[in-house]
């Protein structure tokens, strides 16, 4: 069973002043915290990059192998982009003003495969709420082939998952379809967690299969009849897609907890952590890559990743704005606040942190449980 555990009291107030800075900001510039036509344009071009060339081969219009090809690495960009910017915000309630808007947009995750129900308790309820703590964040779950915390046990495999992660990574998003997401639902419906976000069972189940069914029909079965391919050549095109789509959403991901600056926080024997909740934030992320505005908008966003965990239901589209805010707050009460520059810096980084971690004791930032905590 599950340790109960709770953030420190921020006696600091930290959390209180950075608030009231950002709650500032929007009443100045006058301006909603949702996405508006900046995300409307931008959900326009993500769904157009992924549909596109499924119809193309659909139709037919798309006849030889390697376009084909392309077309499915093109569909795998935009399978990412619609994960990254427009379902990761509309499952926060950020998207837009309008609950129903966020609602459907979110099943836009449905519509690529996945449960945007198991997202909600995976990403919202879990990884958000107390972000690298082992054996409640299960991004950094301790099950398999990899070791994402100090904390977590040390298996002799460990030490090749800086060169095993790569390939792996790719698998996410095909794993996510046809293995996690039911693994997934019986898990938090034995640890009760369905009711604890007081939903129906029966219908959340029904949901993901309908709409896992409704993917494979037009992502796998309307191309093996309609378009000139072979069966083996769609299925290899739909590894493409999947294989591009989960690269792109690891690269994004995982740099920005499982990182060498990142905390890795436990809990005391009374089950306190060390920090109240924004500064554990802080402390747990980093951002990378924030100058580069390209990537940025593809991304999300969440190459500000800290602006995202202390203001989740702030549309991605005001966090570079919101970052000097963030960053001067937090300098101001003694917080490092980490950012590293570029793509490329990030992802060595990661893998020298996984590296570090396939030693049994690693030399990686983790904050010692204090006592009386």
């Amino acid at each position: 069973m599950q340790q109960s555990i709770r953030f420190s009291r921020d006696n600091s107030g930290f959390q209180r002043t950075l608030n009231q800075r950002v709650h500032q900001y929007f009443k100045e510039k006058g301006i909603s915290r949702h996405g508006g036509m900046p995300m409307r344009f931008k959900t326009f071009v993500m769904f157009g990059l992924y549909f596109t060339p499924i119809v193309l081969i659909i139709s037919g219009v798309v006849t030889n192998g390697w376009l084909g090809l392309l077309c499915a690495l093109c569909a795998g960009i935009g399978l990412a982009g619609i994960g990254l910017s427009v379902m990761h915000d509309a499952c926060h309630g950020s998207y837009s003003s309008k609950d129903w808007e966020n609602k459907l947009f979110s099943y836009s995750l449905n519509m690529l495969g996945a449960s945007s129900f198991n997202w909600k308790i995976q990403h919202n309820v879990l990884h958000h709420s107390f972000t690298n703590v082992l054996d409640h964040d299960e991004d950094i779950d301790n099950r398999g082939l990899f070791r994402f915390s100090p904390h977590a046990p040390f298996k002799p495999i460990h030490r090749w998952q800086y060169l095993y992660a790569w390939p792996f990574y790719s698998l996410m998003t095909i794993f996510w379809v046809l293995v996690k997401d039911f693994a997934r639902f019986n898990r938090y419906q034995k640890t009760g967690l369905v009711k604890q976000v007081k939903a129906n069972y029966i219908k959340e189940l029904a949901i993901m299969w309908f709409t896992k069914l409704f993917y494979i029909s037009y992502a796998l079965v309307l191309p093996m009849v309609f378009s000139p391919f072979s069966v083996g050549q769609v299925i290899l095109g739909f590894l493409v897609a999947h294989l591009a789509a989960g690269f792109l959403l690891a690269l994004v991901f995982q740099p920005a907890h499982v990182a060498e600056e990142a905390e890795f926080v436990q809990p005391g024997e009374g089950g306190e952590l060390p920090y109240g909740f924004a500064e554990h934030q802080v402390r747990t992320t980093r951002n990378f890559a924030n100058e580069n505005r390209l990537f940025s908008w593809y991304a999300g966003g969440l190459n500000f990743q800290i602006e995202h965990h202390l203001f989740p239901h702030v549309c991605h589209v005001h966090y570079r704005n919101l970052a000097p805010i963030v960053k001067q707050t937090a300098e101001e009460f003694g917080i490092p606040y980490h950012a590293t520059p570029g793509v490329w810096k990030a992802l060595v980084t990661h893998g020298r942190h996984l590296k570090n971690l396939g030693a049994p004791n690693p030399a990686v930032t983790s904050t010692p449980v204090m006592a009386g905590h």
